[in-house]
């Protein structure tokens, strides 16, 4: 397959406007060019007929989420989310870092589309290095008038702003996003009234977009719908990036069909993963990011296809696979996952501000050996007051994963607390057994209630220092655990 988004990865000069114009599968700007030949009505069409879908997670078709904008109402905003914050996610970076003029012609061209004058590019504050490289090509694409005012000698003008955070995982949240451009903390808004494309960036109708979603653009512009949809399937049709990680040999991003394309090739193909390192087995893998659900020997050879991982319990998200093998140890794993969305919540849910953290908490002290025989049903109950279940107490995987909801309820504003329930029912349904071997039960002591009686004319302090030198205890008073 003929590489489209990541054309000139292996590029040198691959993020200077030279190199764009001259190297990759289509020449540069001439996506933009082809779009401003036609109506913005046509070009969203356009998108709409290739399928474009949304590689931010969601996967929702990019044209239709234009569509959303209210007639009539000005101005608008397109707001591209480069807050690439999903553990395991990378994909985006290297597209900023490597390929940054692409991301800008599919600005234009989304802009164009809705009828925008301006567009804020918001990256990740730990993205130093695509900040500058965006910044350059910015420059670069202002002084060759293929940004700012009458671009390319037509009646179009936009403004591209970059802009970037302080790398709050919640910020990754549209809405989040929105509050932190407008200078507010980064908290989620409520849906509604808040749809972005209602209600967005200063309360206008706002369009935001993924990175990679808006970097398919220029390809589709310049080679057409039926090539764009020439492979892939009919309903996700076209290539997707993702981020391989964990216990593979050539973890990476790779670039693959979208929906045909199975995980069993992702990991054992000599073009892709190359195979589980040493030699080992696999024991699970997360399948789209850190917030979803995980899957297991068994669904290694489902397609990357949003349906199909939907309806066997998770989800594609944002492309982000990663791989454990059975040298994994599955509390820590569980762990790990939790504390990152206990330590990125932002507080202004009461089920996502405490359950997170109780999570960790339990987590941490069955990892420390003072787990409790009922804290297994205690992180269950805990889970299910962030993301109501039903969820399976006994591991059974006859029950498959459609014993755990998806996609999740939730009892909170945005998914970051469900998130944090995916790796721990995913983990004690498989893994019970490897959770109860490290919790310590340790005996009862029986608790004579009668060596603490004291007889009326005793003192409090003979009574002390009696039961201090008293014989070990007896009898049949009360029990308690230590």
């Amino acid at each position: 397959m003929e590489p489209r988004v990541s054309s000139r990865f292996e590029v040198v000069d691959g993020h200077t406007l030279a190199g764009y114009q001259d190297s990759g599968s289509y020449r540069g700007y001439d996506g933009i060019k082809a779009a401003l030949a036609m109506s913005p009505d046509a070009v969203t069409g356009m998108v709409k007929d290739a399928t474009v879908l949304g590689r931010g997670g969601a996967g929702f078709p990019a044209g239709v989420k234009w569509g959303f904008c209210p007639p009539g109402v000005w101005p608008r905003y397109i707001v591209v989310n480069g807050d690439e914050s999903e553990p395991g996610t990378y994909k985006d970076r290297v597209l900023m870092e490597r390929d940054p003029h692409q991301l800008i012609e599919g600005c234009l061209i989304a802009a164009y589309a809705i009828g925008a004058a301006q567009v804020f590019l918001y990256v990740r504050g730990e993205m130093p290095h695509a900040q500058e490289r965006i910044a350059a090509a910015l420059n670069e694409a202002y002084a060759a008038n293929l940004v700012g005012r009458n671009i390319l000698g037509t009646d179009f003008s936009v403004d591209i702003i970059l802009t970037w955070g302080a790398g709050a995982y919640i910020v990754g949240e549209e809405t989040a996003l929105i509050e932190s451009l407008e200078g507010n903390r980064g908290m989620p808004r409520l849906k509604p009234p808040y749809f972005p494309a209602a209600k967005g960036l200063y309360m206008q109708p706002t369009i935001v977009n993924n990175v990679e979603t808006l970097s398919n653009l220029p390809w589709l512009f310049c080679h057409g719908v039926d090539e764009y949809r020439s492979i892939g399937t009919e309903t996700s049709p076209g290539t997707r990036l993702v981020a391989l990680s964990g216990h593979l040999n050539s973890p990476g991003v790779y670039e693959i069909p979208q929906g045909s394309t199975t995980y069993r090739e992702l990991f054992e193909s000599e073009q892709y993963g190359n195979g589980i390192r040493g030699g080992r087995q696999l024991k699970m893998f997360i399948p789209g990011g850190a917030s979803a659900p995980w899957f297991f020997p068994e669904q290694v050879d489902l397609p990357l296809e949003g349906r199909d991982v939907g309806a066997a319990g998770s989800m594609l998200g944002s492309g982000a696979i990663v791989v454990m093998d059975d040298t994994t140890d599955a509390v820590k794993a569980c762990l790990r996952v939790v504390r990152f969305f206990a330590r990125e919540s932002c507080g202004k849910c009461t089920p996502c501000r405490e359950g997170t953290t109780w999570e960790e908490k339990i987590l941490q002290r069955i990892l420390d050996g003072h787990g409790r025989p009922s804290d297994l049903d205690l992180l269950l109950d805990v889970a299910d007051n962030i993301s109501p279940g039903p969820y399976p107490v006994a591991a059974d995987p006859s029950q498959g994963l459609d014993a755990v909801p998806f996609p999740p309820r939730q009892t909170t504003i945005c998914p970051l607390g469900p998130s944090s329930v995916a790796p721990i029912t995913s983990a004690l349904r498989r893994f019970r057994s490897e959770f109860e071997a490290k919790i310590t039960r340790r005996n009862s002591i029986a608790v004579s209630t009668e060596a603490f009686t004291a007889p009326a004319d005793e003192s409090v302090d003979e009574l002390v220092g009696e039961a201090a030198g008293a014989e070990p205890l007896s009898g049949t008073g009360g029990r308690f655990d230590v």
